[in-house]
């Protein structure tokens, strides 16, 4: 008598329980506050890698489908290429015993490591590989920043590399193979080539206003070039000096939201019980 009740709540379990559920994401630094621009692009034929990164967080499983940036874009250049990088936190994916340890973890090239990328990536995407990425721009002024972090400029102390006038371009991605990634803390890095000039990305108010998503803990941006790889430097702390900086962007796609143990938990007290009472009955 007690098969039909198993069939039936077990029927029930399902539709409570069901398949993992997307709901829609989206994350924003907001709008560009307009304090610094820092060089962003990939390595090319006379041209060094530079890569910019501030961080965001995800909450559980997510689906990542398209993003924005806004960056400075000079006179007269076109857009070639476009790669974006995720990277986690230091010391994820990272070579710890080459560091000072905890609780710095400096190295000969930078002064800590602590809240910064990891030394590698952990996945990117890439308009020049077919079926990654495809990217749109849209001009929206003529932009001044009173300070810049550009090639050559990637040193502590500098007080990064003075005015820097552009064109503001807001640049939309889509992710034609999505970035699928776990519940934890990145890095977002956006690197644009040009046929003429450098790319530089935009800062975005820190702490994150209304405009945007804010969360906790919200790290500022860094930066890298080839010669300091795999170290990176903070742009505001360690560059500009006295100051933190983020960087505009946004994020959209979609979050699996799993049962919660709970009824999970419940359910199988139910199943279980209605089994230990059936075996009670045959013996």
């Amino acid at each position: 008598m007690f098969g039909p009740a198993i069939a039936a709540l077990a029927a029930l379990s399902i539709l409570l329980v069901g398949p993992a559920r997307a709901t829609p994401f989206f994350f924003s630094t907001g709008d560009t506050d307009g304090r610094i621009a820092t060089a962003s692009r990939p390595d090319s034929p006379g041209k060094f890698e530079i890569e910019a990164a501030d961080d965001f967080v995800l909450t559980g499983t997510t689906r990542i489908t398209s993003a924005t940036f806004t960056g400075l874009v000079p006179d007269n250049a076109s857009v070639t290429q476009v790669v974006i990088e995720i990277y986690r936190v230091f010391p994820s994916d990272s070579d710890v015993g080459r560091t000072s340890g905890s609780p710095t973890f400096s190295t000969p090239n930078v002064p800590t490591r602590v809240n910064s990328p990891s030394d590698v990536a952990l996945d990117a995407r890439d308009s020049a590989v077919a079926g990654e990425l495809a990217f749109t721009t849209t001009t929206l002024s003529s932009f001044t920043a009173p300070f810049s972090v550009r090639p050559g400029g990637i040193h502590q102390g500098t007080g990064g590399t003075g005015e820097v006038i552009g064109n503001e371009v807001e640049f939309g991605v889509t992710f034609v193979m999505p970035l699928d990634l776990p519940a934890d803390h990145y890095f977002f890095v956006p690197q644009v080539q040009l046929d003429s000039g450098d790319f530089l990305w935009l800062s975005a108010p820190k702490p994150i206003v209304s405009s945007g998503t804010p969360f906790a803990p919200d790290l500022q941006s860094w930066t890298r070039d080839a010669s300091l790889d795999p170290d990176w430097l903070r742009v505001g702390t360690d560059i500009v000096g006295g100051t933190t900086f983020n960087a505009v962007f946004s994020l959209s796609g979609e979050t699996t939201s799993v049962p919660e143990p709970t009824t999970l938990a419940l359910l199988g007290v139910a199943l279980a019980g209605l089994g230990f009472s059936r075996r009670r009955k045959l013996h």
